[in-house]
């Protein structure tokens, strides 16, 4: 394995762990149908950072796990796919346009990421549950939305001003 290799599993693998823990030791609000959590935050953080793929291995890995930890089981396939999903479209958004306006790009991937959980999350709902139920857990799934958004966008920018993370991001 090379060395560039062994640096993309390592920080997929580290970037795994730190959603999965974000999640878990944020104070979950419950809602009717999960939690609202800052794991959103990392998932913003490890598709701006690591590329989108590893970012997308990383957040749907790392949120699923914290699904299975907490008991919500049912949730993290959906978790999985929904996660991943975010995390390479605010990746692929970033990487696209970050040399023309890296702040608008990072919102932007930002709240294209939170669409997809809102939307993803309200279809596996709807289905699992109902329309109805689906609609119920809304609320929620935005007020997470906006944090993960906000929270992941400011942290990523604080990182990047970190020597290190800048050369190597």
């Amino acid at each position: 394995m090379k060395n560039a290799d062994t640096k993309k599993i390592v920080w997929g693998g580290l970037f795994t762990a730190l959603t999965t823990v974000a999640t878990l030791i944020t104070f979950p609000v419950p809602s009717p149908n999960g939690y609202v959590n800052a794991g959103d935050a990392l998932v913003i953080v490890s598709a701006f950072l690591l590329n989108p793929l590893w970012g997308a291995i990383a957040a749907g890995l790392g949120s699923a796990l914290s699904d299975v930890f907490l008991g919500y089981f049912i949730y993290a396939p959906a978790t999985l796919v929904i996660k991943a999903l975010m995390a390479l479209a605010a990746g692929a958004i970033l990487r696209k346009f970050k040399d023309k306006n890296p702040l608008l790009s990072a919102v932007l991937g930002s709240v294209a990421a939170e669409l997809i959980m809102i939307s993803g999350y309200f279809a596996y709902e709807s289905v699992i549950y109902s329309v109805e139920g689906a609609i119920g857990a809304l609320a929620g799934n935005c007020f997470q939305g906006v944090f993960g958004a906000a929270a992941g966008t400011v942290l990523f920018f604080a990182l990047i001003r970190i020597p290190y993370v800048k050369k190597n991001f």
